[in-house]
């Protein structure tokens, strides 16, 4: 029997809404056995990564499903991106209130169903559960590489350039928006941050033309600061961002000319899973033709120092030369 009395039992669950989304991919075996196989190509080998979101944290408890599972998807499909792998698969644990119907549950499977089509993958496997608290969804996702070429966080040097893909800001100023203290902003800024909020953009095409290009990488995940500080911490260097030069939507523009107290916001908010990389100023033309073939802007913000002490700070730097203080870098759970 299923726990929750509204619903099917797991195995008519996924048989019904899940089992379809692993066709095509022979090792899921139909998500009728305990494990699945996944083979990379010759050549390559496999990169995982798994991440979960949390009702109330990660999205609204009222979010609509389909996008809550093209959300879980997309934070792990960003970090394979700046990794320069290639999606294949996928596995997914879902934990789910009672107050979820089956309702819910299809138009959940159909946002996977859209994204997998989107993003080139598969589901391989997974569970299912019950729990008293809200929705919880993990996702482990398997991409490729060519072997030995994985972009890392540890790989930059003195000297390199810092680099950033799209806009940033913009989902956290989405959550503001959502959470009624961002005012002043028309209705037509305010629902595009909303919506970079709501759903990620990962740059899947883009990362593996990094490859050979990037020194190091990391999405842009708990706030730009945040992330670049994991960059300089296992590579040992420092960093200097220019706040002037980080790329901004129009949205975002507009809330800072009207509150420039939000540039904190903007460079620790995170949720902007855009991909932040350093590259030797020598590479300035390769990632020029890489933004120019995948039609994502890619800005130059800064560059990778030496560290005189173990700190591996970053530094943010303003348009008169002074440093920028900031009460925290990003985001942390604890």
């Amino acid at each position: 029997m299923s726990p929750n009395p509204g619903l099917p039992g797991e195995f008519a669950l996924i048989a019904r809404y899940f089992a379809p989304l692993a066709r095509g991919f022979p090792g899921a075996y139909g998500l009728l056995d305990d494990a699945a196989v996944i083979a990379p190509a010759p050549g390559c080998e496999l990169v995982v990564k798994t991440d979960a979101i949390v009702g109330g944290i990660d999205f609204p408890p009222d979010e609509a499903a389909d996008l809550v599972a093209r959300k879980a998807l997309r934070v792990n499909l960003s970090d394979l991106a700046a990794k320069g792998a290639i999606p294949r698969a996928y596995m997914l644990d879902l934990m789910l209130p009672h107050s979820i119907d089956e309702a819910w549950i299809a138009a959940f499977a159909a946002g996977l169903a859209q994204d997998q089509a989107e993003y080139g993958m598969h589901l391989v496997g997974g569970d299912m559960s019950a729990t008293p608290g809200p929705a919880t969804i993990a996702v482990m996702v398997f991409g490729e590489t060519p072997v030995g070429k994985i972009i890392r966080r540890g790989g930059a040097h003195a000297g390199d350039a810092v680099f950033v893909t799209g806009t940033i800001g913009d989902a956290a100023l989405g959550l503001a928006v959502l959470h009624g203290t961002m005012r002043n902003t028309d209705e037509e800024h305010a629902a595009f941050l909303v919506d970079r909020y709501r759903l990620p953009r990962p740059r899947s095409n883009l990362g593996p033309q990094l490859i050979g290009i990037a020194s190091a990488s990391v999405d842009v995940s708990d706030g730009l600061v945040a992330d670049l500080r994991h960059v300089c911490e296992v590579s040992k260097l420092g960093a200097m961002i220019d706040a002037w030069r980080v790329p901004l939507s129009d949205a975002t523009r507009a809330a800072v000319t009207y509150n420039p107290k939000l540039v904190a916001t903007v460079l620790t908010g995170g949720d902007d899973y855009e991909i932040l990389f350093t590259a030797p100023p020598a590479a300035m033309q390769a990632i020029v033709e890489v933004a120019r073939a995948t039609n994502v802007p890619i800005t130059r913000i800064g560059r990778m120092v030496t560290s005189s002490d173990d700190e591996c700070n970053v530094s943010v730097i303003d348009v008169n030369g002074r440093p920028l203080a900031l009460s925290s870098e990003g985001w942390t759970h604890f």
